[in-house]
């Protein structure tokens, strides 16, 4: 029998999703809950509320995985990557990488 594994965060309500992500997230996280309750109040529908759930449990599983410090230190290195054009030291180029899979899948 195989036993099911929980995905962290699947049945998470808001108020814990709140409390789960970066402060700093915290006021995108209130006006992307307010536009989608609004939108579920307009069309009677719940697809964008479900959407909205389903991303901020990703993102509070992302962030409480790393940790808050390694989550924040992985978007300062993205801002920097992004605000340069550059890799950080010892990135391995696309090239090289498709190389290193091609030679590994050659010795299979």
């Amino acid at each position: 029998m195989t036993t099911a594994v929980k995905v962290p965060f699947a049945d998470a309500s808001p108020a814990e999703l709140r409390e789960a992500i970066l402060p700093e997230d915290r006021d995108q996280f209130d006006r992307s809950y307010r536009t989608a309750l609004n939108a579920a109040a307009e069309t009677l529908r719940l697809d964008e509320l479900e959407s909205f759930l389903a991303h901020w449990r990703r993102l509070a599983w992302c962030q409480t995985d790393a940790g808050h410090d390694t989550w924040r230190a992985m978007l300062a290195k993205a801002d920097r990557i992004l605000a340069t054009g550059e890799p950080p030291p010892g990135a391995v180029s696309q090239e090289e990488m498709e190389q290193r899979l091609a030679a590994r899948l050659a010795n299979r």
